[in-house]
């Protein structure tokens, strides 16, 4: 089954459930698939996005959840930085399991290795190489530093 049933599935169980805060949250992931959708059938391609890009959305929306979350705690706002990390959890639920760190670092590892990397203007065949192996598995803003020191 591919993530957008997935979340579709989802979306139908949160409203027989009359889940509401689940319902929320799986309407704003719905919401932004169809708008890759759509910009996607802008640009020719009328099959719309596959798993791959979903797998992108997804991340960048934890992402910002978690951002907002700390911004939130950091301002004393509570309330809210529950409510993002409510939505980080429900949104995280349709992404792969991240890797651990020591999988990551083997990762790079790997990456570096396969390409032959042995110096900093490879940075980004190696980044290039682990995005299309581990998105959404991999934070990515961890794994640049990682390169740059393997590679350094």
């Amino acid at each position: 089954m591919d993530l957008r049933t997935k979340v579709t599935t989802a979306l139908k169980k949160a409203m027989k459930d009359k889940d509401a805060e689940r319902l929320s949250t799986l309407r704003l992931i719905n919401a932004a698939i169809k708008d890759k959708d759509i910009a996607a059938r802008a640009d020719g391609n009328d099959d719309g996005v596959g798993d791959d890009e979903v797998l992108v959305i997804l991340g960048k929306m934890a992402k910002q959840r978690k951002e907002s979350a700390r911004a939130y705690e950091e301002g004393g706002r509570l309330d809210l930085a529950e409510r993002e990390l409510e939505e980080v959890v429900v949104i995280e639920e349709f992404l792969p399991q991240q890797l651990s760190e020591a999988e990551a670092s083997s990762a790079v590892e790997a990456a570096i290795a396969e390409i032959g990397a042995d110096s900093i203007r490879d940075m980004g065949k190696v980044m290039g190489i682990l995005k299309a192996k581990y998105t959404g598995q991999m934070d990515f803003g961890k794994a640049g530093p990682m390169v740059k020191d393997r590679l350094s």
